[in-house]
Parts: structure tokens; sequence; C-alpha cells
């Protein structure tokens, strides 16, 4: 008898120590996982509203990091601030010297001359005396004269930056020439917060600076992040879709972001490099979902710009980037990696289909 009471017991410790093995290699479930403490903060930088969330240890000085990150970005990209890269830059005419900048600047430059190169001129960083005359989203806002903006649109031209990679130096060559990173530099602050993230070992993590939004790893509770998307008509915090992303960053242009109204007619932000005024296409609103923040945000504009049909053929020739499309008679396109992703909550909007 004592000889199989033994035998029981052993076989008991083998089974427990076999479901132990078992649950050791599959992972415990998710909620049986002690949930890392949360921490929420808000901030104004980079002319909008940033706000981080993150689960772990040592909340407050990870954010405090990388709250510090995105205000050097700021100092350095700043159209606005003196004794920023791109101040220095726009301040530099008509010596026409070059100016050695921060490797980030030079990084940020480099990419958006890409990007204006595949948009045919769309996405334009030299846009920066056209951003001034209208001052959308200032006090100063106002529709300028035709005679302004034809001025204007003289010194708008990506292809008269110079870039000198040995030394990281810029040279403007257009007369009377601005720069401005307003639709690329909170990309790039995204990705750097992201790179903090991961650095500091954090795995689930919000992150959203205007619209840019970056997504660490899952929720706590393993499921993935519901992120709204704003309804075009309405100011911010209506949604009229959702979608559920992990590991990727969404990144959203429209035509409410900022804006004023004069005689009836509304003047957004988003302005065409080619005409000077706020861009008319039959697109309302645009979302980017990959892996890289710094090129959604310049993809958002230019596809915003492009319009649907040409907005598709660029996307569609970049690997890892979808895009949701709203059009301006309120229907929703969504390219191929998108389908079945997006929930509509307001049923004024109506699938198209895909491209």
């Amino acid at each position: 008898m004592k000889k199989r009471k033994i035998n029981y017991l052993l076989i008991m410790i083998s089974l427990l120590v076999i479901i132990s093995i078992a649950f050791y290699r599959s992972g415990f479930p998710k909620t049986a996982q002690k949930t890392a403490p949360e921490k929420t903060r808000t901030n104004f930088l980079m002319n909008t509203v940033v706000q981080i969330k993150l689960y772990g240890e040592e909340g407050d000085r990870i954010i405090d990091r990388s709250f510090d990150r995105i205000r050097n970005i700021e100092e350095m990209m700043s159209r606005t601030l003196t004794g920023s890269d791109i101040y220095l830059l726009n301040e530099n005419y008509p010596s026409q010297e070059y100016i050695t900048v921060n490797p980030d600047t030079y990084k940020v430059l480099e990419r958006a001359l890409y990007f204006a190169d595949l948009s045919g001129g769309k996405f334009d960083p030299s846009i920066g005396l056209l951003v001034e005359l209208w001052g959308i989203g200032t006090a100063a806002a106002r529709v300028p004269s035709a005679e302004e903006i034809e001025r204007a649109l003289s010194s708008v031209d990506y292809r008269q930056i110079l870039l000198k990679p040995e030394n990281r130096s810029v040279k403007l060559l257009g007369e009377g020439m601005k720069l401005d990173l307003g639709a690329i530099a909170k990309g790039f602050a995204a990705d750097e917060v992201g790179k903090i993230m991961k650095e500091e070992g954090i795995e689930s993590a919000f992150v959203n600076l205007g619209g840019n939004v970056l997504l660490i790893g899952s929720k706590p509770d393993g499921t993935p992040w519901k992120i709204g998307i704003q309804d075009p008509r309405f100011n911010r915090g209506n949604v009229m879709a959702s979608i559920e992303l992990q590991d990727k960053t969404i990144v959203t242009s429209g035509n409410y972001e900022r804006y004023f109204e004069e005689d009836g007619i509304i003047y957004h932000h988003i302005l065409d490099p080619e005409t000077g005024y706020p861009a008319r296409s039959d697109i309302i609103s645009v979302s980017i979902v990959g892996d890289s923040s710094l090129d959604a945000d310049a993809l958002s504009t230019s596809v915003f710009i492009l319009g649907v049909e040409k907005g598709l053929e660029l996307i569609n020739q970049l690997e890892g980037y979808e895009a949701m499309i709203i059009t301006d008679e309120l229907g929703v396109i969504v390219t191929e990696g998108l389908k079945g992703k997006i929930t509509l909550l307001n049923k004024v909007f109506y699938f198209l289909g895909s491209d």
C-alpha cells in the first residue's frame, strides 16, 4: 500500500512538471500575467498636442526622456524658433553658403527630397514662404492676393535645395526660398520616441503627435490597439471608423486639422506647391499605415494632394504601406492590405472597394 502511494505521488509530480513545461513553452495566459504600471501624459510640442501612454516600470522617467527628445527635434527643425537649423537656412539668403546642420535635420531633409521626387513635387519642403503667407493655424490667417501667391510660388522648388553629404551641409538656391518640415518632422519625432521605448524594454505603448500615431506592440492584454479614424466633416473627437493595429504607425491628413473660413469658403493648411492654394483634390482625408511614421507622414500629405487615382498609384508602388482614403463624396477606399480590417461606425460613409 505504501509503495502504491509513493508511485501515485511520483506520477502526480511528473504531471505537474510536464504541465509547467508546457505553460512555459507556450506562454502563460494573458489574464494570468501581471499588468505593468500604466503611465499617461500630455504635452504641447511641435505646435500640436502630444500624448504618450506606456505600460512599464519607470514610466515617468521614460516619458520625460521621450518629451525631451521631441523638444530637441523641435529645436532643430522648427521654422519659427530662432537658432534652429531650418531657421538659419531660411535666413541665409542671399549669401547662398552651405550651412552644416544636425545629423537628424539632414536625415529628415534627405528623406523629404526623396518624397518630393517620388510625388512629382506634390510633397515639397520648400513651401515655407507660402505657409507664412497663409498663416493657417495662427491668428494671422488670411487669404493672400493672387500677386502675393505668384511671388511666393517663384521660390518653391525642391530641386533648388542642395545637400552635401560629406559634411551634412545644405544650401538653398532659390531666391527667398524658405523650408518647412511640418509635413514630415512629427513623423520623425514619433519614430524617435519608438526607438526610446524599445531601448527601455517597453512592450506596450501608444504615442500620438497630433494625428501621427505610433503603436508599440499590442495592448497589455495582448489584443491589438483599436484606433479611431476622425470624421473629416467635424472637429477632432468625432470618429467615423476604427481599425485594429499593433506594432504599426497610422498617420492621417485631413482638411479638418487646421483651417479658417472666409466668405463661406474653408481654407485648410495642406497647400498644393503647384497652385499655392490649399489642395483641392477629390480627397478630404487619408490615413497611411506602415512601419515608419516619418514615411507615413510624408505619404499622407502626398496622397492628399495627388488625389485618389494618382495617390493610389503612389501607395501601390511602395512595399509595406497601406492607405484608407475618404473621398469628397464620403466614399471610403482601402488598399488591399487593409481590406476587412476597418469598421465603419457612421452609416453616412460607405465602402467603394479598393483600387
